[in-house]
């Protein structure tokens, strides 16, 4: 097994004072309206769901079942149209799952296609398991879109794994049906597994463009997912993996077997408090989405000699690229400064080649969102005649 990669995140924790509170206006975070206890109790309670209250103020602390417990699975296995309960392995939340699912399915002798920039764990988990990986190139000029043509070039005889993640972190960018298929497509014609990162589905800004979970849409196929984004859930620490494979679930088993095998009682049953409110906190959270990627649009329509975009059509990031005279690593120090927040490109590539420079990524799942826009504005607009000086200068 390789060694773990340095996380590339972490530059931007320490500018941002993470680990001490972090910053007034934070436009880094990545998930939807974080959910509380209280709103998950109360929602029980409205819909008469005593037992699982009861059972989450008074259980007993043993070890849960390698995989998670039944009544978790069954719950998950409901966001499926093909997969069932026995189907589902739970995890402690989603990145590990892509850990999880290399490690079982991966070794130094095979070969997987993942894309850049991206997502690290998306990007690192099979190197960490060994194997060799191709990094296929999203571009700002093909709308951050998978080129499929690009993937079926990159398989190699020994490719056993696409690690895709749709819809897209950092951009919120989402595959077009039809690109979706031809994808699975070539992995069937090859026999080659594709784990998606889902854990932005059902965060569609309009639900008609959802895709198929690709747990459901191919027989090799494996979906990832966590309750961070779309619920606000990220505290539970809960994720899992869906797969139509029993001898695939199996591998991820044995896996987890020398990790954390066991998911706690209290985060299975707050998991299931929220997936039976799926509803109601779906609905708030795309409220709040969908506000608030307007908001920045306007920001960045009004300051268009500044700042571009292409709009996303799911999750709650967008990738901003800086037009002005100074790359995104030094605009996020001058932002932190200031006591805003934002994810600059290093956190999504260490390549050049993939020219993200001067993009950063800006979360707008939650209602401060709108106070943090205010602060960078009129940061922008402090700044505005010396960066047009500078621009017209050539620096």
């Amino acid at each position: 097994m390789a060694s773990f990669a340095e996380p590339w995140s972490k530059r931007h924790k320490a500018v941002t004072k993470n680990d001490r509170g972090g910053l007034t206006y934070n436009l880094s975070n990545s998930f939807a309206q974080p959910t509380s206890q209280k709103e998950i109790e109360a929602f029980a309670e409205a819909r008469g769901d005593v037992a699982t209250l009861n059972a989450y103020r008074d259980h007993p602390l043993g070890y849960t079942p390698n995989g998670g417990s039944a009544d978790l699975r069954e719950a998950a296995a409901e966001l499926y149209d093909e997969c069932g309960a026995d189907d589902v392995l739970v995890t402690s939340g989603g990145q590990v799952a892509l850990q999880h699912v290399c490690s079982a399915l991966l070794t130094k002798r095979d070969h997987a296609i993942v894309f850049s920039p991206g997502y690290q764990s998306c990007q690192a988990a099979p190197a960490h398991s060994g194997a060799a990986v191709t990094k296929v190139r999203l571009s700002k000029d093909a709308g951050w879109a998978v080129d499929v043509d690009a993937v079926e070039a990159a398989c190699r005889p020994e490719t056993k794994l696409i690690l895709l993640n749709q819809p897209w972190n950092p951009g919120g960018a989402l595959m077009p049906r039809a690109a979706f298929d031809r994808l699975v497509e070539v992995a069937r014609a090859r026999g080659i597994w594709i784990l998606c990162d889902e854990v932005y589905r059902l965060l569609e800004h309009d639900p008609a463009d959802r895709l198929p979970a690709m747990a459901d849409a191919y027989e090799r196929g494996l979906s990832v997912v966590a309750l961070s984004k779309p619920f606000g859930a990220g505290g539970c620490s809960v994720g899992w993996v869906a797969c139509r494979d029993a001898a695939a679930r199996q591998k991820v088993v044995d896996v987890q077997y020398f990790g954390t095998a066991c998911p706690a009682r209290a985060a299975e049953l707050q998991a299931i408090l929220v997936l039976r409110a799926r509803d109601e906190l779906l609905d708030r959270n795309l409220e709040i989405v969908r506000k608030n990627c307007d908001l920045v649009d306007a920001f960045v329509r009004r300051n268009a000699d500044l700042f571009a975009w292409t709009r996303p059509r799911a999750g709650a990031v967008g990738f901003v690229e800086f037009l002005g005279p100074m790359d995104s690593a030094a605009l996020g120090e001058a932002l932190a400064a200031e006591g805003i927040s934002v994810k600059p490109s290093y956190c999504f590539s260490e390549d050049d080649e993939d020219g993200i420079g001067q993009f950063f990524r800006v979360g707008f799942g939650e209602t401060a969102v709108p106070a943090a826009l205010e602060a960078l504005e009129a940061f922008v607009g402090a700044r505005r005649a010396a960066w047009t000086a500078a621009k017209g200068g050539g620096v």
